[in-house]
Parts: structure tokens; C-alpha cells; sequence
């Protein structure tokens, strides 16, 4: 009999032939410093004897071990319960998650906000939801987006990365094509989708730009704050710092980066949180998020909106920066996210095995994650972080550079 199965053996041979298996790395706890375990498979991991300091996280306010954080996850856990126990339609709908997602609105100056259990599914929930006849996507989209764009079966167009030309050349050209086929272009539902800032890149999207485009086109505007929420104006994200919340339509975003939660939400008119907390199968046919989650966001985004935390991630990120680029490394990026291009594929591996045999853990960022080329380091500090640990950082990016060759 013929086997129909796969050929797992041989995939993971190639992964491994070609430096593309990645590999399990427990650590004991979540915070700018830790005891990691070697790769292990599904044997009981060993924590390593050496603390480690973290420069790869996105915890970047680093609040996930902060006491306040913590108290409001056990208090929801004592008085709501551990989950929600179905979806939000049906029994698991609380007090907690209307807190949650009032505290959003208020912060993204919207009318209303609905929570997902993460924020993939807040993505693909919303933009298949909206079933966009339409999708003008920027060509560095996460995953997320991508996968929503292809499950609501719209016609999707990729512009050029932060390229308003680009994107100005699309729509225009969408709309030449409409009147030639006889259409008037107001017959299709136009959606244009970007992040603000790029988890790879670093970069920050142009949205006063987009929403000029967007507007002489009459298309909506989408934008993925998963990066950005909490450490921007007033605890929000790129779309405040540039004052633009009456000409996007959806602001969306993660609650399990900076806000050191589990989750996502989108945040926007109150039509449209009602049609797609009817419509998004993502949010419909899954049980809600867990009471504790949503109170660790809340508290969170109360702590980011009304303490120093954003300060002192912003004045960490200017001394790291300074440092690598004194070095005379290239840092992508305008944003926390620091991308170093080493460029060539194994010598990014190499070097990432440098910094953390001297104890920093910032990983390689490599094909097919980011192009042929530009490979580089991923480093992220933490708002946790004190000015001893980024010293300590910077010395060993120049030890391991010198070692490797790259200065």
C-alpha cells in the first residue's frame, strides 16, 4: 500500500541543512534577565548555571514580573475565575473585559473596543469580517495580516514598504482599471492595511501620509499597533504621537507585548465593533480571554499611561542605539526595535552565538523570516533595563564583533 503520509525526517534535515530549525529554549522566568535551558526536545529542560540578560523580548515597559501587574492577575483569578469558560456570546462575557476594553477606547480616543484572544485573531477576525473587496498591504505585513488578506478572499495589493509613492501608484492604478472595465470605483470597498512599527524593521509606518492617500481615494485606513501600544502618547501608539484618530478607522493591536498580557483588540466606531463582534468567526467561535489577562492589560495600560516606564525605555533605547552606531554598526529602524544588519546569513548566527556565550540574549533574524542579505541581530531593551545592563550589552556586542570579524 502506497504511503500518504509526509516525510518529516527528511524536512527537518533540510531545515537543519540549510540553518532554518529553530529550537526550544526554556527560560525560568519572563523579565530582562534569566536562567535558560538548552535546546531539549520533550525531555524535562535543565536551567543553565549563568544568568543571562535579555535583549530579545517584546516585554518592552518589562512589567510582566512588576508587582502591581501580578496582584491584578491573582485578584481576577480570586473574584472572576481562572478562564472564561465559552465565548463571549455566550457565558463568557465579564465585568473584567468591559473594563478592559472601555480603558482602550478611552486610550485610542474611539468609541468602543473588542478584545480577541490574540491578536492573530483579532487581525484575520476583523479583515475577514469586513470581507474588503480591495486590500492595499504594505509588502512587510506581519504573518497575520497576510493570512487575513488571503482567508477573506479579497484582491490583494502590495505596495512597496513605507512607500506612499508606491502605495499612491496602486490606487491609482486600481481605479484606472475600474473605469476601464466600466466601473465606477466607489462599487468596490477599498482597505489599506500597515503596521506603524515593523517587528524586524523597526520601522515606522507613514501614517499621516497613508491617510492623505486614503482619503483622495476614499479608502479606509487599518493600522497594526502591536508594537506601538503603551509606550507612545498617553499609553497609545503611533496613531496618537501623530494625532490621527479621527482619519483611521481601525487601530488594532496586541495586549502581549508591551502590556505584558495575552491577547489583542481593536478599537473604533461602535458599527464597527458591533459587526465584527457579529461576524468575525475568530472572535465568535472562541471562548473569551481569560479574566486575568484582561485585568494584567488594564493595569498595565494604567501603569503606562501614569508612571515613568516609556521615559525609561525611550532613554534606554537612545543609549543602545548611540553605542551600536558608535561601533560602527547599522541600526535600522526609528522605533525601541534596533535591528542590527550583519547581512550574511551565517555570519549573523555566528555572532548571535558570540553575544550570548557572554551572556545576552539577542537571537539572529534570518531567511526566510527577513531577505537573502540582511540577516541581522534583533535588539529589543527593556524599560527594566538599568544603565549597567546596557553597558554590559554593548561590551559584548564589540568583544563578539571583533571575534567574528565584523569591526
Amino acid at each position: 500500500m502506497a504511503d500518504r503520509g509526509f516525510d518529516l525526517e527528511n524536512r527537518l534535515e533540510t531545515l537543519e541543512e540549510n540553518d532554518l530549525k529553530r529550537t526550544l529554549s526554556p527560560v525560568d522566568r519572563v523579565a530582562e534577565r534569566g536562567y535558560f535551558a538548552q535546546p531539549s526536545g520533550s525531555e524535562l529542560p535543565v536551567l543553565e548555571a549563568t544568568e543571562a540578560l535579555v535583549f530579545a523580548s517584546n516585554n518592552y515597559l518589562g512589567l510582566t514580573d512588576d508587582q502591581r501587574i501580578q496582584d491584578a492577575a491573582r485578584q481576577a483569578a480570586a473574584t472572576v475565575g481562572t478562564g472564561a469558560g465559552a465565548s463571549r456570546l455566550v457565558t463568557g462575557d465579564t465585568l473584567v473585559h468591559r473594563d478592559l476594553e472601555r480603558l482602550l477606547a478611552e486610550t485610542k480616543d474611539t468609541e468602543r473596543a473588542l478584545t480577541f484572544s490574540s491578536g492573530y485573531a483579532a487581525n484575520v477576525g476583523t479583515i475577514t469580517a469586513l470581507e474588503p473587496d480591495v486590500i492595499f498591504s504594505d509588502e512587510l505585513n506581519h504573518a497575520s495580516i497576510i493570512d487575513g488578506c488571503q482567508l477573506a478572499g479579497s484582491n490583494t495589493v502590495v505596495y512597496d514598504h513605507c512607500d506612499v509613492a508606491s502605495l499612491r501608484t496602486k490606487l491609482e492604478q486600481r481605479a484606472e482599471r475600474a473605469t476601464r472595465e466600466g466601473r465606477e470605483p466607489a462599487d468596490e470597498s477599498w482597505l489599506i492595511v500597515t503596521d506603524s512599527v515593523f517587528s524586524m524593521d523597526g520601522t515606522v509606518a507613514p501614517l499621516d501620509a497613508i491617510c492623505d492617500a486614503a482619503e483622495e481615494f476614499g479608502a479606509w485606513v487599518m493600522v497594526d499597533e502591536a508594537h506601538a501600544t503603551g509606550l507612545y502618547a498617553n499609553g497609545g501608539g503611533i496613531v496618537q504621537a501623530e494625532g490621527l484618530e479621527d482619519r483611521i478607522q481601525i487601530q488594532l493591536g496586541t495586549l502581549s507585548k508591551a502590556l505584558a498580557s495575552q491577547g489583542g483588540y481593536i478599537a473604533g466606531s461602535a458599527e464597527l465593533i458591533e459587526c465584527v463582534l457579529n461576524e468575525a468567526r475568530s472572535f465568535v467561535y472562541s471562548t473569551g480571554l481569560s479574566p486575568p489577562a484582561a485585568a494584567v492589560a488594564s493595569e498595565a495600560l494604567h501603569v503606562a499611561r501614569h508612571s515613568d516606564a516609556r521615559e525609561r525605555l525611550w532613554d534606554n533605547v537612545a543609549h543602545l542605539r548611540d553605542g551600536l552606531e558608535s561601533m560602527g554598526f547599522e541600526i535600522w529602524g526609528d522605533s525601541q526595535i534596533l535591528p542590527v544588519l550583519i547581512g550574511d546569513r551565517r555570519d549573523a548566527i555566528a555572532f548571535a552565538d558570540g553575544i550570548r556565550e557572554r551572556d545576552i540574549v539577542a537571537p539572529a533574524i534570518r531567511p526566510p523570516t527577513v531577505p537573502d542579505g540582511t540577516s541581522r541581530i534583533r535588539v529589543v531593551p527593556m524599560a527594566t533595563h538599568d544603565q549597567g545592563d546596557i553597558v554590559t550589552c554593548l561590551e559584548a556586542f564589540r568583544a563578539a564583533g571583533e571575534e567574528v570579524g565584523l569591526l
